[in-house]
């Protein structure tokens, strides 16, 4: 019921985009949110068609008790919404490993994901900049064991991105 509801959601919204936006062919920026104590990643935008992009993500952390590292690949629909804004939702999967020591406690692990992705962006008119703020839920499949990632198996992360288009 909830695919097929997700289905019906999903048609509706590519049969409405009757309008045109711009997407770049690339962009290349940061996106800089919680990520789970990964902190800021690297993110890259490749337009497939005037309503389709694929965006990646490398998001890492190096600290004292903690190095971690996730690479996210999502699949985008985008929107237009009114003179450079667009809306977007997509789909994708991620992979990461992470180490953790602190107090004698010493624990590490890899983690395999699967993401949503909603979003709002505004493509500046007279600068080749895309602002944008999107949310990104997380579920980790492989966490299991002592050695959890997460508690829960889900990562809400809430992002606002920066990105030169070109």
């Amino acid at each position: 019921m909830k695919k097929l509801f997700l289905s019906a959601f999903m048609l509706l919204g590519l049969a409405t985009a009757t309008q045109a936006q711009d997407i770049s062919k690339n962009a290349l920026g940061l996106r800089l949110g919680d990520n789970d104590g990964f902190g800021g990643e690297i993110s890259y935008q490749r337009g497939l068609s005037k309503n389709n992009r694929l965006e990646f993500d490398l998001g890492w952390r190096n600290s004292k008790h903690v190095d971690a590292m996730k690479l996210v690949g999502l699949y985008q629909w985008v929107w237009d919404i009114d003179k450079g804004f667009n809306w977007y939702a997509g789909v994708g999967a991620g992979i990461g490993s992470w180490r953790y020591d602190y107090n004698g406690v010493n624990e590490n692990g890899s983690i395999i994901l699967a993401a949503g992705d909603i979003g709002i962006e505004y493509n500046f008119a007279e600068a080749p900049i895309q602002l944008s703020l999107d949310f990104r839920p997380e579920f980790y499949l492989n966490n299991s064991g002592d050695n959890q990632f997460r508690e829960d198996n889900f990562g809400p992360d809430i992002a606002l991105g920066i990105r030169y288009r070109f």
